[in-house]
């Protein structure tokens, strides 16, 4: 019969005894021998640069949604109101010359 709690136990023990100063020291100095100062600091401004431009891209990624829900509601409050006014784009050229028709005799009505 094998005792399983040992063999989960023993890589546990492993794993928890990474990370002690001296082998992390170990660790950062093959990184420097194989990579070098200067291409560490390319590396390390390069990482810096994409996180910041991540960062930006997701603020105004959160702003561009404000701005659309922000145009949205202000849209569906008009229909809620009644108040909704068409575009000159919206308006046919039926629409157009009832308008300009009505405008004339209120000139007219206006100039008696």
């Amino acid at each position: 019969m094998i005792d399983h709690t040992f063999a989960a136990g023993n890589s546990l023990m492993a794993a928890g005894n990474f990370g002690s100063p001296m082998q992390i020291l170990i660790i950062a100095v093959i990184v420097l021998i194989l990579f070098g100062g200067s291409r560490l600091r390319n590396i390390g401004g390069d990482l810096g640069n994409a996180i910041k431009g991540f960062k930006k891209a997701m603020t105004e990624g959160d702003k561009a949604k404000e701005e659309e829900q922000a145009k949205l509601s202000a849209e569906s409050q008009k229909i809620i109101e009644g108040s909704v006014e068409k575009s000159s784009a919206e308006i046919s050229s039926v629409e157009k010359n009832s308008i300009e028709k009505e405008k004339m005799s209120a000139d007219k009505d206006s100039l008696k």
